[in-house]
Parts: structure tokens; C-alpha cells; sequence
């Protein structure tokens, strides 16, 4: 299989940049999409990735200060045993702020790093570091990635992990041949009813689970069509792909109700993408006649349906809808032989339980199955000025905790690779006529015999 780009060393103009690089990573990307399967096999040793060393402090990296990257960084300022070291965007002013608040906060000023889009490279080589956390854009997310793995420290990112098979491959066995853990920040994990569903489901609430609905239902025409922002790289993406860009919000949280990778695995998939309408349309309403980006042409179907079939029998629904003017929705759907939940807004039907064929409101079993991880966190003030409900601040939190205190991550790189991997393999199934597609196997066959993710306490 062609090694696939991921990053440019592209001017340091934070708008040219961001288009150049993402543009660089579509082209490539779209090479082997003629080809059958799953092009890329297992390479690397296959390894169990070690528990982290326990540690008083934990030496953070944060490459990538935006919007989220900003968020991240009040949090973790927040939490005991964090420390921030080092900061670095392509934007100077972003790391003077990020310094600003690390100051603010009691702890002493992190360097600074803001010499052009590879500087977390000599960040990394300077730097006593236990973690490297990264909230760049799409494509960077690899690089720095397997950049921080290599120079002896852990690996966070935000979501997706890397938009490639090559790139998942490249993540897993960089961090089996390095011993440390590659984390991609799939905060949706932590909000309060996936985690409420999780506890029930480990309780088996719902008896055998068959099946599940995941999706990532949100109109960002705004945030693609803003000067500022995710505006500056993710409309590109559009330009040449099509299938789900953005597959984990949902799949996560119902990926972990499975058991995926810890007892089941993905085994194919199907994909089709409805007709791109949306931003065109969005573009003729809201932008100046004379405005360049009215004549954009976008591969992105705006309504993409994938179902998913796992090695024991179970499907998921999975769609990303981000083009078209709806209200917000993950989704959130398991079903067993006992009952059936569904998210956007919660619903719940438990046989024995529910009268007749209704549903009720989930709120009815909150103080039986409240998580213990969100009775813990949840309700702090911290947690609820942190963003996306609080649950932003527990994603945070729970990576701290795991490796200063020498705990296994929650997610690790195999989540981070099957879940981000449905970027390529959608695209391939949809270009083929929605043929089925197969997953690989990232774990080497251990999914059979991993545990499955416990009930967290704190």
C-alpha cells in the first residue's frame, strides 16, 4: 500500500498552511481507493503497550492552542499533578496566551515554541516531557503523534486520530515498538448519559446487545464557511472526500457498550453518501457574489449512512450529517434482547420494567445507575465551565489520573485506530458502490481475549 501524507513543511501563514497541508493529505489519501479490502496488513511486532510508570508529576507538551486546544489547556491547568511545560502553535500570540493562563494558574511559565508548523518536532527534543497532547488540525494529528511517541513520550490527540488506514497502522505500531500509549480524546465517552448507558449495559440491563446507532448530526455551514477557526482547513476536506470524515463522537461510546476490541471486533462495513447539495446552496444564501468560495465544488455527500456488521453478529448505524440545517444529535441507540436506548432526547424501553409499549425518560433511572465516574466529576463546577456539559473536563481528567497514577489509558491506540479508521474505509466503500469493505484487525487477534472496560470509580 503508498505510505500515505500526512503533514507539509508547508509557510508559516497560518491560513496557506492550513489549506496547503490539508490539501497535500486529500490528494494523497485518495490513491488506493481502487484497490480491494483492506490494503495495509499487520507489520509491527504486536506487542502489549506497557502500564504507564507511575509519576508525582505529569510533564505536558500541548501542540495546537485554538478553540479546543484552548479548552484543553484550562482544564488540565485545573487538574492536580498536571503541569504544563511547553506550548506550541504556528501563531505566536496563541502561545503567548496559553503562557499567560499556565502563569495565571500558579504554575511557571511553559516555553514557548511558534517557529513554524514543525516546531513541536524540536519542542519534543528539548523538552522533559511524559506527554504530548496535540488539538491541530486533521492531518497533523499522525505526525506529532508518532514525533512524541519516538522521543519517549505518551501520545493525546483530539479526535479523529488520523484519517487514514496507513495512518492507523503507523499510530498502533509506533506505540507497540515504543511502549507508550497513544490516546485519541474521544470526550463523548464521558458525557453523562453515554456513561449512565454504559453502567446499565455492563449491568445487563439490556440483555445480549444486537445492535446500535451512532452519528455525528450537527449543521456546521457557519464553521466551515468562517474566516477564522476550523473555517481556515475543514471545508477542504469536502473538496475531495467522500464518506464519513468524522466517525468517533457517536461510534465511541457505542463501540465501549460492545465490548469492541475487548471481546467483538468490527469485522465490514457498507457506506453510501446522499448528493452534495448543502454547502452550495449554504454558499449562494450567505455569500457576497464575487466571493471565490460560490464556485467550490464538494465531493462530501451530505448525509452519509454506514452499517457496520461485528465478527458476533452485531450492527451499527453510523452517519455523519454536517452540511445540511438540523438540530444536534450523536444518536446514541443500543438495543438487546431486553430493552432499547436512544439518545437526542433520552428514551428508554426496559421489558419488565416500561408499561405497555412506551418509552420513558432515562432521567427515571438515574439514581439506580448514575455512573460513579460522573458522581464523582460531573457535577463540579470545574466540570461544567469546562464545555460540552462536562464532560470535556472527565476526558481530561481520566488522562491525567491514568498516567501519573500508572492505570492503563480507558481508550488506547487500538480504540484510536478502529475508530478513526472508518474515514478511509467509508470512502472506499462508497466510491465502490457502497461494496463492503473489511476492517483490519489492529489488536492481532487479542480482542478475543482483552477485558472489557470496567465501571470506572474515580
Amino acid at each position: 500500500m503508498d505510505k500515505k501524507t500526512n503533514g507539509t513543511d508547508g509557510a508559516c501563514n497560518r491560513r496557506e498552511f492550513l489549506r496547503t497541508a490539508t490539501m497535500a493529505s486529500l490528494g494523497a489519501s485518495l490513491g488506493g481507493l481502487a484497490m480491494e479490502g483492506c490494503a495495509s496488513l499487520p507489520k509491527g511486532s504486536g506487542a502489549e503497550i506497557p502500564i504507564p510508570v507511575p509519576r508525582e508529576t505529569l510533564r505536558i507538551g500541548f501542540v495546537g492552542i485554538g478553540g479546543m486546544g484552548s479548552n484543553h489547556v484550562r482544564n488540565l491547568l485545573a487538574i492536580e499533578g498536571a503541569e504544563l511545560r511547553a506550548v506550541c502553535d504556528i501563531v505566536p500570540e496563541k502561545v503567548a496566551q496559553a503562557q499567560e493562563l499556565t502563569v495565571a494558574a500558579g504554575q511557571p511559565k511553559p516555553t514557548g515554541y511558534s517557529e513554524g508548523p514543525t516546531d513541536f518536532k524540536r519542542m519534543c527534543d528539548e523538552e522533559e516531557l511524559d506527554l504530548v497532547y496535540t488539538a491541530t488540525p486533521w492531518q497533523w494529528h499522525v505526525p506529532i503523534c508518532l514525533y512524541a511517541m519516538r522521543s519517549g513520550k505518551h501520545a493525546a490527540t483530539e479526535v479523529p486520530a488520523a484519517m487514514t488506514i496507513e495512518g492507523c497502522w503507523q499510530l498502533v505500531e509506533t506505540a507497540e515498538k515504543t511502549g507508550k500509549h497513544c490516546i485519541m480524546m474521544e470526550n463523548c465517552c464521558y458525557d453523562r448519559s453515554e456513561l449512565t448507558v454504559l453502567n446499565m449495559v455492563r449491568k445487563g440491563i439490556f440483555g445480549e446487545l444486537l445492535h446500535g446507532g451512532a452519528g455525528y448530526m450537527h449543521d456546521l455551514r457557519p464553521i466551515k464557511f468562517s474566516d477564522a477557526g476550523e473555517g481556515q482547513w475543514r471545508r477542504d476536506w469536502a473538496m475531495k472526500h467522500d464518506g464519513n470524515l468524522y466517525p468517533t463522537h457517536g461510534l465511541g461510546p457505542v463501540a465501549q457498550y460492545m465490548n469492541i476490541n475487548r471481546g467483538d471486533q468490527f469485522d465490514y462495513l457498507v457506506s453510501m453518501s446522499s448528493a452534495s447539495k448543502g454547502l452550495q446552496a449554504y454558499a449562494a444564501e450567505h455569500l457576497p457574489a464575487d466571493d471565490p468560495r460560490r464556485k467550490e465544488q464538494y465531493a462530501l455527500g451530505d448525509v452519509n449512512s454506514t452499517l457496520i456488521r461485528t465478527v458476533h453478529g452485531r450492527t451499527i448505524l453510523l452517519q455523519h450529517d454536517t452540511n445540511l440545517p438540523r438540530p444536534y444529535s450523536r444518536i446514541n441507540l443500543i438495543q438487546g434482547t431486553k430493552g432499547i436506548f436512544r439518545g437526542f432526547p433520552d428514551q428508554i424501553h426496559i421489558e419488565g420494567r416500561t408499561e405497555g409499549h412506551d418509552w420513558e425518560s432515562l432521567d427515571a433511572y438515574r439514581e439506580e445507575f448514575e455512573h460513579p465516574l460522573w458522581k464523582k466529576l460531573g457535577t463540579r463546577d470545574r466540570a461544567k465551565k469546562a464545555g460540552h456539559g462536562g464532560m470535556d473536563f472527565i476526558e481530561d481528567y481520566r488522562l491525567v489520573h491514568t498516567l501519573k497514577n500508572g492505570e492503563y489509558p480507558d481508550q488506547d491506540v487500538y480504540d484510536a485506530a478502529a475508530w478513526s479508521v472508518l474515514v478511509e474505509l467509508t470512502e472506499r466503500s462508497v466510491a465502490r458502490r457502497s461494496r463492503p469493505v473489511d476492517f483490519p484487525d489492529f489488536t492481532r487477534g487479542r480482542w478475543k481475549t482483552r477485558p472489557p472496560l470496567g465501571i470506572i470509580e474515580g
